[in-house]
């Protein structure tokens, strides 16, 4: 696979550094969890399938799990070593916490000049807000992503999926495979200040027009891809169920509105989006809340336009397109996992559905550094590790 012999160290917990560790597991990396005595948290977070976080699985897999207390000498000195030995560190302290560990970019750089040194963090290791804490709701709010995305009231609404958390995971896979390109052909290593806040923000190419160009936020209701435009909106059907129109261009209105009787609306939908386009709007609105989603789908299925139902997570994930992708898994034992969206034609992925016991490659990879059955009793009485 495309990451073999690759081998990463991470010290991570939840989400953002988790999940981009686990994208290089799936892809032959060899990846070391550090984890704190009392486990990963999302070990124990949310729902279970046979006994397994179902949060947990989807982000641990093919992981190997340690535990080294880094505030004794003996559990930092095995750190030391341990790092020597890995190609990549990561970590999502808050900033200041591995330098008063003594286990920051230029300590290791130091045992290991070829170090790929990652820290995630909320708003990064600069900048009068770096030791602020917050999670992704908090981010979300304080970049401006609630503003734009509200709810029908108006108001901000809590976001279902957590996307700073994972623009920082994908900023950071990007940014660590960059450098370890480089590191082949300069042999030294670098280091990476990954901010969630930067990396949502870095996601907002298509909606600066109003800040940049008339410096003001955006009125959700009037701008294009939030509302605004009749082709790009969601639609209640007569049962209750909704569906979306989700292209813009006119080619697809012009298409629809054919099928559907009313050419004389065509022009409206190149007018710009908002109050011009209403019309339009309210056409739709009357129109599809007159027969059911089935009735629509069925209409709908022969006409060049971007369309799709509004189902529920529990069928999308179900989906027969989905499942021929390989995007839903099954492992030996039941459990379901999500797949891998990185699909190459040559060494694919292979994800090893494995979920390590907490600590339990901690003793062979002690072993392994060089520790003798003495030094790692020695190691446990004086609380090195658990």
């Amino acid at each position: 696979m495309k990451l073999d012999g690759y081998r990463v160290l991470d010290l991570s917990l939840f989400l953002p550094g988790p999940h981009f560790t686990m994208m290089m597991a799936d892809h032959g990396a060899e990846v070391i969890s550090l984890e704190p005595p009392t486990g990963e948290p999302v070990r124990e977070i949310g729902l279970k399938q046979n006994g397994q976080s179902v949060w947990f699985r989807n982000v641990f897999r093919g992981k190997k799990s340690i535990n080294l207390n880094l505030k004794s000498n003996a559990g930092k000195q095995a750190f030391y070593k341990l790092c020597e030995t890995v190609d990549v560190v990561v970590e999502a302290f808050r900033p200041g916490v591995v330098e008063r560990l003594g286990i920051d970019f230029e300590t290791i750089k130091k045992i290991n000049p070829k170090i790929v040194y990652c820290s995630i963090s909320a708003y990064g290791q600069t900048g009068p807000k770096r030791l602020n804490p917050a999670h992704d709701l908090s981010i979300q709010a304080d970049s401006g992503a609630l503003q734009i995305n509200q709810g029908q009231d108006g108001k901000p609404a809590p976001p279902a999926m957590p996307v700073a958390d994972m623009a920082g995971s994908l900023m950071a896979f990007s940014g660590v495979l960059m450098a370890l390109l480089r590191c082949q052909q300069t042999g030294q290593g670098d280091y990476l200040d990954i901010s969630m806040q930067d990396s949502l923000v870095a996601w907002y190419a298509n909606v600066m027009g109003p800040p940049f160009a008339e410096n003001r936020s955006p009125e959700p209701k009037d701008e294009r891809s939030w509302g605004g435009a009749a082709m790009y909106n969601i639609y209640q059907t007569s049962d209750g169920e909704h569906l979306t129109l989700g292209g813009s261009e006119v080619k697809f209105a012009k298409n629809l509105l054919t099928a559907l009787g009313r050419e004389d609306l065509i022009a409206l939908c190149s007018q710009p989006p908002g109050v011009a386009q209403l019309p339009v709007k309210t056409f739709f609105q009357a129109t599809f809340a007159t027969k059911t989603l089935s009735q629509w789908s069925e209409f709908l299925a022969d006409i060049d336009v971007c369309w799709s139902p509004v189902r529920s997570l529990n069928d999308a994930v179900r989906d027969e397109h989905l499942a021929q992708r390989d995007m839903l898994l099954t492992d030996e034992q039941g459990n379901l996992h999500l797949g891998v969206p990185v699909k190459f034609k040559q060494e694919p992925a292979q994800p090893n559905f494995t979920l390590p016991a907490f600590s339990q490659d901690t003793q062979s990879l002690l072993i392994e550094l060089g520790y003798s059955d003495t030094d790692i009793a020695t190691m446990r009485s004086e609380n090195a590790f658990i």
